[in-house]
């Protein structure tokens, strides 16, 4: 996420949740593996080479949008939510990077080609059904949000919001969205509904409460924090409520955030085989999967692990048997590294991905994301209270 950047795809799928003895609300997940998520790239690259030839242009902008440079190309993870009376289930995005909930709506166009015909890669999306709510209330006001690709936009609705069996939020203001086209290929193509924000109320667009700033006032979650542990080639736990102190080893180390907009935090270097860079803003989000920098730096490091740019995607392919050098960034004095081999991902064919991408942000914002590349290495706690996060070596 980011209310910041990114880009596309990806899964956690909940395969089920459960109040455990210490009162953590855990979520279990699945991950898809890297050779879909890596050909996801690859498609969107080909599909963008064909609009791009047919001249399949969208202009979207307005004023009263909130502008957001992120696209969930780079999302590999999804969770379930539930909203309404009876439940309606969706797969939502659960991104530290943003701060709204929005699923699209019954009658809306979201999940519909671009195109005159239908393309074999579309993903069906569930769509919230207002009707069907007993509990649903509709608000006057307008949902609108700038994506890098273009608007999104809807109308608010208040309805209850379920996660895993035992965590329901009451009277939770969220965003259906009618028109999607500002998410571009990446929604199309992803296999997530919507987005769940876990970012802070500050950047929520409409200033609405988060779902756990609500569930923190409404006294269902035991502490305000939560926690990911992103399996690599097995199930991953998001916890709700606290942390789960056996999914790491020793102690977290705990590191103030220097924003808390979306989870910024002060890296003093970013280092990787010849390149270095000191003194940068960098936000950890679990909407964005791989590492995320500045346009210009991003394309020194390619050039140093001999990675090249696809043609008008902003992904790198790298050769699956270079030898990569690793990725050093410290934070808060403590070197947290992400070995050269975890930043090739494996796709099919034989093709790998470089999981790094370039992207520019506006003045005074971060520089760098640290996404599921560096999560799955360090299980991170989010504390919205003390306003800090934790991380330690995963097991």
């Amino acid at each position: 996420m980011v209310r910041f950047a990114s880009a596309l795809i990806g899964a956690l799928a909940v395969s089920s949740a459960f109040a455990a003895e210490d009162n953590l609300v855990r979520i279990k997940m699945n991950k898809i593996d890297d050779e879909d998520f890596t050909g996801s790239f690859m498609a969107r690259d080909a599909f963008l080479q064909i609009a791009e030839a047919s001249k399949e242009t969208r202009n979207l902008r307005g004023k009263e949008e909130s502008e957001v440079v992120k696209d969930y190309q780079n999302a590999q993870y999804y969770a379930e939510v539930e909203i309404g009376t009876p439940s309606q289930k969706f797969n939502v995005i659960m991104d530290t990077g943003s701060s709204n909930l929005w699923v699209p709506v019954e009658g809306g166009s979201c999940g519909k080609s671009p195109l005159p015909f239908n393309l074999p890669f579309i993903q069906k999306k569930d769509k919230f059904n207002k009707a069907s709510s007993s509990t649903f209330k509709p608000l006057d006001e307008i949902f609108k949000i700038r994506y890098g690709s273009g608007a999104v936009s809807g109308v608010y609705g208040q309805d209850s919001v379920s996660l895993g069996q035992d965590l329901t939020i009451t009277g939770q203001d969220f965003a259906t969205i009618d028109n999607c086209g500002g998410m571009g290929i990446a929604y199309l193509m992803g296999k997530f509904d919507g987005i769940m924000g876990l970012g802070f109320d500050s950047i929520s667009i409409g200033k609405k409460p988060t779902v756990f700033s609500n569930a923190i006032s409404q006294s269902v979650v035991e502490k305000p924090m939560f926690a990911f542990y992103l399996g690599n080639q097995h199930e991953g736990e998001l916890t709700f409520g606290g942390y789960d102190k056996n999914h790491f080893e020793g102690d977290l180390h705990w590191v103030p955030l220097s924003h808390a907009t979306y989870w910024q935090i002060a890296t003093s270097s970013i280092k990787m085989g010849s390149y270095s860079n000191t003194n940068n803003q960098a936000i950890v989000d679990s909407g964005t999967s791989l590492m995320v920098g500045p346009t210009a730096e991003v394309a020194k490091i390619a050039e140093v692990v001999g990675a090249s740019k696809m043609l008008l995607s902003p992904a790198y392919m790298v050769d699956c048997n270079a030898e990569i050098p690793d990725f050093v960034v410290s934070i808060d004095g403590k070197d947290y590294t992400i070995p050269g081999k975890d930043l090739v991902l494996n796709g099919a064919g034989g093709k790998c991905m470089f999981a790094m991408q370039g992207m520019d942000f506006r003045a005074g914002g971060p520089q760098w994301i640290l996404g599921d590349v560096f999560m799955r290495k360090y299980y991170t706690v989010f504390d919205m209270e003390k306003k800090q996060v934790g991380f330690a070596l995963a097991k």
